[in-house]
């Protein structure tokens, strides 16, 4: 990546030491996920798990799909945490580095971390699934990399970690909801996506850009509509 482009994460360290730090929570204030399983140092611990058992009964196995799939993706947390440690301007060359942007990587990984943790002990306790063939499948994806197209450029990648984090949330969301009617997200929601963080990063009000930049400008704010004109016609059919 060009010079003059590091040199703005650069100059944007102490913003961001004042402005993004400040939203991680203690590791104290965080949930775990021991907080939502049965506790092994219990009296009732084998109650606690016949306990799970039963009430997992009532989920169907297409909501079980969508939990393993969510597990796995969460579990691959050493691919992102990689990914975003090569990228130029931003990577931690000594593993412990103070740069604000390597010291929220390094505890957003932490944070994310939780996540598989607790859905991987949850689904193991159910004993509905064949735990030894998921875990094949997550040292596979880990032992194989990403190759995500960022090219080692921060402002590629997190941009695709916003949306990713943003699809994410509506996934989680929804997933109470798939008793009832499966589905994780689709267009229409990928299209909500691309409005909000047009409007938070306030896109449509940029000045000053190229040509080519007043093109792409044109084309992401209208990128809303056109995903959700292309769910009404997915709808339709």
């Amino acid at each position: 990546m060009a010079p003059e482009k590091i040199e703005i994460f650069k100059s944007l360290e102490s913003w961001a030491n004042m402005n993004i730090l400040v939203l991680l929570e203690p590791v104290e204030y965080c949930w775990q996920p021991q907080d939502f399983l049965p506790k092994p140092e219990s009296r009732n611990f084998y109650n606690e798990i016949i306990e799970l058992q039963e009430q997992n009964k009532g989920i169907p196995d297409d909501l079980m799909v969508v939990l393993v799939g969510d597990m796995i993706a969460k579990m691959a947390q050493p691919t992102y945490h990689t990914l975003l440690n090569t990228l130029d301007g931003v990577s931690d060359l000594s593993g412990v580095s103070l740069s604000p942007w390597v010291m929220w990587t390094r505890a957003w990984s932490a944070e994310e971390n939780r996540h598989g943790d607790v859905l991987n002990k949850y689904l193991y306790l159910t004993g509905r699934l064949d735990m030894k063939s998921i875990e094949y499948t997550i040292q596979y994806l880990i032992g194989s990399g990403m190759d995500a197209q960022f090219e080692n450029n921060p402002y590629l990648a997190y941009i695709y970690f916003s949306f990713q984090e943003r699809a994410f949330t509506i996934s989680y969301g929804k997933n109470a909801m798939l008793a009832e009617k499966l589905e994780i997200y689709g267009v229409g929601d990928y299209g909500d996506i691309v409005e909000y963080f047009i409007g938070r990063w306030e896109v449509s009000k940029l000045i000053g850009l190229s040509g080519d930049g007043r093109i792409a400008q044109d084309f992401v704010c209208t990128l809303p509509i056109e995903l959700k004109r292309f769910e009404v016609i997915r709808e339709d059919q």
